[in-house]
């Protein structure tokens, strides 16, 4: 059983809205740090958006503040990632991550999830 299973990508219209899923089978997750990273082929992957596992505290990277909301079901093991507003530079691999409360590494990523805008 994977560690981390996104959801939620597809092919969307520059301007539309898409909420990205991540559901984690592992233990104690609500001491994990969970972020959402993406890939454009041929791109370094980059970190989108972060959400602590104390507080908690979310983090976004520039190009998504104000247009992108990262939150964790406890309950559920979840992390989503809300994206209004979605344009052609946001097209790409999504990716879940979970860091162990107190490490540097994530230990755990999923398959990812492809989001494609058109313009």
């Amino acid at each position: 059983q994977a560690a981390l299973v996104e959801s939620g990508g597809g092919l969307v219209q520059a301007g539309d809205s898409l909420r990205l899923s991540c559901k984690a089978s592992l233990s104690n997750f609500d001491l994990y740090d969970l972020s959402w990273f993406r890939q454009y082929p041929g791109k370094e992957r980059e970190w989108v958006a972060g959400i602590s596992w104390r507080g908690p505290i979310r983090k976004y990277a520039e190009s998504v503040e104000g247009r992108f909301t990262i939150s964790r079901d406890n309950g559920q093991r979840m992390v989503h990632l809300r994206m209004n507003n979605l344009n052609a530079d946001d097209t790409g691999v999504y990716f879940c991550a979970a860091r162990a409360r107190g490490r540097d590494e994530y230990s755990y990523w999923g398959q990812g999830t492809q989001v494609i805008v058109s313009s």
